[in-house]
């Protein structure tokens, strides 16, 4: 296996998603548990788009995190990063969806979010090698809710920016996995001045920013290289080095949105590993680049689950070819 160029920090983790469509919590008769998590989402995608990659995170040793791993390393995601704890279970989260297939995270089972494996990630035992030969560090805010992977998130950004390494910050906002959601904006914010890219949804811009114009968003931070604000069926709006523009989602039947933001991030990254991080000068590219990341979005909503619906290189080029772009 050749040196992972992305290292992918965070949780790996199983969404039970709700088989009964438009349903609270409490009404939902079963579930169906999907692999997922969201820097282990973008590991996955990335490999399948032909980007070596590796997840960095923790884990039970229990059955499911058993799973998980075993999982990671038949896609061929690099698991030199991950941790094992001997108590702590591997995390498990359920997802209610709506009648159009949009998700809820809504709550976890059997246990307080801050009794899983992944809160344990621990700054010592990241793997130095790792970073030595990394191009891009993608993380998401979820672990700064703990102390102890808070600390490894932090000791992470040390290591990427001593290693000359490109960061990617997908704010990812989930108020379930934080016990005092009141915290999460200054921690995540503190975070800001220290990423080369941003990517956020629209509600996450309006709710960190109070605008959801990513141009204004550069601005505003003066020290990142990129923001992308992701809305769905409206598509993504996008501010890269000089480049602003918006490209409108694709028409197609969403069977589950679970994983979508991952496989843009996934289409992104392997886009500017593809064409270079001095290509963002360029705007026809970066609309290329931006493109892609959407194609790689909307093909993984029209199957359920993160991580088995995500497409090939050759999926997401057949699949803007049919769109006749």
């Amino acid at each position: 296996m050749s040196n992972p160029h992305v290292l992918c920090l965070g949780e790996v983790l199983f969404d039970r998603l709700a088989d009964q469509l438009g349903r609270k919590l409490e009404e939902v008769e079963s579930w169906t548990a999907y692999p997922g998590g969201a820097p282990a989402n973008v590991a996955c995608a990335l490999v399948k788009l032909g980007t070596p990659a590796a997840f960095i995170g923790a884990v039970g040793e229990d059955a499911p995190g058993n799973e998980l791993v075993e999982l990671l390393q038949k896609v061929g995601v690099d698991t030199t990063g991950v941790q094992r704890h001997p108590t702590a279970p591997t995390r498990q989260v359920n997802v209610v969806r709506s009648l159009s297939g949009d998700r809820t995270f809504a709550g976890f089972k059997d246990h307080d979010t801050t009794e899983f494996a992944d809160t344990r990630l621990k700054a010592d035992k990241l793997p130095l090698k790792l970073f030595e030969a990394a191009d891009f560090l993608v993380l998401g805010t979820l672990e700064l809710a703990y102390p102890e992977s808070g600390q490894a998130v932090h000791r992470a950004l040390e290591l990427a920016e001593q290693y000359d390494i490109k960061i990617l910050l997908d704010v990812n906002w989930r108020p379930v996995f934080w016990t005092n959601p009141d915290i999460a904006p200054q921690k995540i914010q503190e975070l800001f001045k220290q990423v080369d890219f941003l990517k956020l949804s629209k509600e996450e811009a309006e709710w960190l920013f109070d605008t959801a114009d990513p141009g204004a968003i550069t601005y505003r931070l003066d020290s990142v290289e990129g923001v992308l604000v992701t809305d769905g069926e409206n598509g993504c709006a996008y501010c890269l080095g000089e480049n602003e523009g918006k490209i409108p989602a694709f028409s197609i039947p969403v069977v589950d949105t679970t994983g979508a933001g991952d496989s843009f991030v996934a289409g992104f990254i392997h886009q500017i590993l593809t064409h270079g991080i001095h290509s963002l000068n360029n705007p026809e590219i970066v609309r290329r680049i931006v493109t892609y990341a959407s194609g790689s979005g909307a093909l993984t909503t029209m199957k359920p689950g993160a991580i088995a619906s995500q497409p090939t290189a050759d999926e997401v080029e057949a699949f803007l070819a049919s769109h006749q772009v």
